[in-house]
């Protein structure tokens, strides 16, 4: 009896994958969804709000915009495009740019599935959700990293290198990290490094741990922004959102000053400390 259980339950899980159920999302109308595992496997959910904002809004990350987007209309083209990781220091735009490519090439049919990194195993299962839909899906990792005894990383190797990927030609794996190989590095991985006819050998865990991370065609880096750059972008958020709100917030000595304090307390330097600064900047004068 236990076993016609299991039995019907799984088929009930198959059939629920392959057909759309009622709060499957309607593509035309929203640009997002976010899988949610659920009693038979999961489901995407739609998520029609979204951070609204523009490639302009992004300074400082240059190279990184061109290349994502670049790569992104390749995509979108049908043509050659590779999985991209974009790690490096928290606040410094990685999350921004590739909601801010949503927002630039969701007329040409771009659309984003958020997925939590405990999902990664779903990934077949959300490839067999969308294929039949005519948009293009990127398929979102944020502040991916893992464990060292994390097994769940080996489901992520198998997607960007597995059959998933190669026959689901409307997916594509965006993924941001603070960890540059997404596992933790310790010194002891060195240590059973060898050197042989003058060739240096990696040892079996730096391998491995490489090994994740390489499976990424793109690799983009971010770094905390100098000085002057972050003063600039602060500006420019402290003009946006003051125009948006329609009030007056010059940038001026003072605030110049007041955002070299704010970033001093917070101990770093970054396009997410100064667009909190802004808010505050600017919410503080509307209020007044």
């Amino acid at each position: 009896m236990q076993s016609l259980l299991t039995d019907v339950s799984e088929l009930v899980r198959r059939v629920l994958r392959i057909l759309p159920g009622a709060d499957t999302p309607a593509w035309s109308e929203v640009p997002a969804a976010v899988w949610r595992e659920g009693q038979f496997g999961g489901r995407l959910v739609a998520h029609p709000d979204i951070d609204r904002i523009g490639l302009d809004d992004l300074l400082h990350v240059d190279d990184q915009k061109a290349a994502l987007t670049l790569n992104t209309r390749q995509f979108l083209a049908g043509a050659p495009a590779n999985n991209a990781l974009l790690w490096g220091s928290r606040g410094t735009g990685k999350s921004s740019l590739v909601h801010a490519l949503l927002d630039a090439f969701y007329d040409e049919g771009l659309r984003l599935i958020e997925v939590d990194k405990s999902s990664l195993a779903r990934l077949p299962d959300i490839a067999l959700a969308v294929r039949e839909h005519p948009y293009r899906f990127l398929v979102f990792c944020d502040d991916l990293s893992f464990e060292a005894d994390d097994p769940s990383y080996k489901a992520l190797k198998s997607a960007l290198e597995g059959s998933i990927f190669r026959s689901s030609e409307n997916l594509i794996i965006y993924a941001t990290s603070n960890r540059r190989h997404l596992l933790p590095e310790y010194m002891t991985d060195n240590e059973q490094a060898t050197f042989r006819d003058g060739e240096l050998h990696q040892s079996e865990a730096v391998e491995e741990k490489i090994s994740l991370s390489d499976r990424f065609g793109l690799w983009l880096s971010f770094y905390p922004f100098k000085q002057d750059a972050y003063l600039s972008v602060a500006e420019h958020w402290v003009t946006r959102l003051a125009t948006d709100a329609g009030i007056s917030a010059p940038w001026n000595e003072e605030a110049r000053a007041e955002a070299l304090r704010w970033a001093l307390a917070r101990g770093v330097r970054s396009g997410r400390t100064a667009q909190h600064f802004a808010r505050h900047w600017v919410g503080r004068r509307a209020v007044d």
